[in-house]
């Protein structure tokens, strides 16, 4: 059988080797909401059924399971990806957020916070994956306009149609951003 090395550098400028032969579960490292856990994986696994299965983190949500709807949304170093499009393994060293560590010291982040005043959700399945987007997408770029966080947010689906009340609370974390920085 055909060894093959994947050997990612993390931030800290370690280096964990990992052997990847066939299907056989390897060891790993993932820093998931500031908690470094060692967890076993198939090198197949996604980070979304690492994330749902290994680590019983069931805020990200399984939907289409083809990046298609955004409901998987998570953070890895402050960008948005579709957890059901990357494999767990790709992701060692990595600073992963999902919803369960957007709140911190017990207190709501602000996304969260516009999202219940505003109403944004109804099922609420797609709510993390929507919370995650527009958090990525301001670490990102801030966008500029309305028309722009539409754009921005397209990736993600909401079936029960919730878009004017999610946009309204992006909006309202934006204005609140400016607001601080004057």
């Amino acid at each position: 059988m055909e060894e093959n090395s994947l050997a990612p550098t993390t931030s800290n400028s370690l280096t964990q080797e990992l052997k990847i032969l066939g299907s056989e579960e390897v060891e790993l490292s993932l820093n998931v909401n500031n908690i470094s856990y060692s967890v076993k994986l198939e090198p197949r696994v996604t980070l979304l059924d690492a994330l749902r299965e290994k680590l019983g983190l069931m805020g990200t949500k399984k939907a289409c399971d083809r990046g298609e709807c955004g409901a998987c949304t998570v953070l890895v170093d402050n960008r948005r990806i579709n957890s059901c499009m990357t494999l767990g393994v790709m992701h060692i060293g990595s600073e992963i957020t999902t919803i369960e560590g957007l709140a911190q010291d017990g207190k709501l982040h602000p996304m969260q916070t516009a999202f219940i005043t505003h109403d944004a959700f109804q099922c609420g399945y797609c709510t993390s994956g929507q919370i995650l987007s527009a958090v990525g997408m301001i670490l990102e770029e801030s966008p500029k306009s309305e028309v722009e966080i539409r754009e921005k947010m397209s990736g993600n689906l909401c079936r029960c149609g919730a878009y004017p009340n999610i946009i309204a609370a992006i909006r309202d974390v934006l204005e609140d951003m400016e607001d601080a920085a004057i």
